[in-house]
């Protein structure tokens, strides 16, 4: 699948309630944040849901490495969104292991974490 704009998480605001709200999920390589949104995004896809990927200096490296360690962890996202479940936003923190460790490997944690976010609630049936 593609990973659309529509996916990306770029709002400060966004960003910032996913980490003060959010859980934290640690896989060695990389720290996944996950908060539900409360209310559906307008458009077309309300309950896709959305990333933002993070690589500090302090904890990957010079801008060479922070650029491959995000690439990186968007292309395990883009391979594996369809476990993530809807309406989740996510948060990515790169760590230096993510530029080395094999995608595969990467991809594996990556959905071992979103299999701990638990499925939506269903709405009270009357």
């Amino acid at each position: 699948m593609r990973f659309r704009p529509e996916q990306h998480m770029s709002r400060q605001s966004d960003i910032r309630v996913v980490r003060e709200q959010g859980r934290r999920v640690d896989c060695r390589a990389f720290t996944l944040w996950w908060k539900r949104r409360d209310a559906p995004l307008a458009g077309p896809t309300p309950d896709t849901p959305r990333v933002c990927v993070v690589a500090s200096t302090a904890a990957v490296g010079n801008a060479v490495r922070r650029n491959r360690a995000k690439r990186r962890l968007r292309e395990v996202f883009r391979q594996h969104q369809l476990s993530v479940p809807a309406g989740c936003d996510l948060m990515l923190i790169a760590r230096a292991a993510a530029q080395h460790a094999p995608l595969p490997d990467l991809g594996k944690r990556f959905t071992d974490a979103c299999g701990l976010i638990p499925p939506p609630a269903s709405p009270p049936s009357a």
